[in-house]
């Protein structure tokens, strides 16, 4: 067992370099047409009463609660679309997490490291950890966050299913309180990967 900077990394036999299977991301956008996602957003901030409704018959109040009612409707679809994405990498990271669980169990070396009856053990969450370590997610992905989404979310439900209450302000934590309880389910210690002794590379299906 090494410990760096408070954190506990599995010990590996040699110095090898081990290569992991490619991280597969299916992020094509795959969602409705942008005009209908608009006006369903639309009808999320009409009937959530996100815009209070004019006070006196001024064609200028109108036209600003109008431009107002717009451009709330443009930011639930932004942050819908954000949410997917993040749901997108979620699923390919849990599938990645699979085949990687598959190549340690074929490799000897490997083998023993996620076994919990050991003392320190790599958890799937250990997988999480060794992607944040290795910087492989875009810019703008928090991979905790993407995996939390797909732990709540089989697929990813359409924006009108959701109220501007969880589109604004509730995924984040939804998403994380589903993160912090999936990786607590390793029994403890659970240690991390050393990331100088792995490589894998980041595919975009998409691309």
């Amino acid at each position: 067992m090494e410990i760096v900077g408070g954190r506990q990394y599995v010990e590996i036999r040699g110095d090898k370099t081990h290569e992991l299977p490619p991280l597969l991301l299916r992020t094509s956008p795959g969602m409705n047409r942008v005009d209908r996602m608009f006006n369903l957003a639309t009808s999320i901030v009409d009937s959530e009463d996100m815009v209070a409704p004019p006070q006196c018959d001024d064609p200028a109040v109108d036209r600003e609660l109008e431009m107002r009612r717009l451009d709330l409707a443009v930011q639930l679809v932004e942050e819908y679309r954000r949410m997917v994405n993040h749901w997108k990498w979620g699923d390919s990271i849990l599938e990645w997490i699979r085949q990687c669980e598959i190549t340690f169990d074929g490799r000897p070396e490997l083998r023993t490291l996620l076994r919990p009856d050991l003392w320190p053990h790599a958890s799937r969450s250990s997988f999480v950890i060794l992607l944040e370590d290795k910087a492989a997610a875009d810019s703008g992905v928090d991979v905790e966050r993407a995996v939390g989404l797909r732990l709540t979310f089989r697929q990813p439900p359409p924006i009108s299913f959701f109220s501007d209450q969880f589109l604004f302000y509730l995924q984040s934590t939804v998403a994380a309180t589903a993160y912090q309880k999936w990786a607590s389910l390793s029994p403890s210690p659970v240690a991390s990967l050393p990331p100088e002794r792995f490589r894998f590379d980041v595919v975009n299906m998409a691309a």
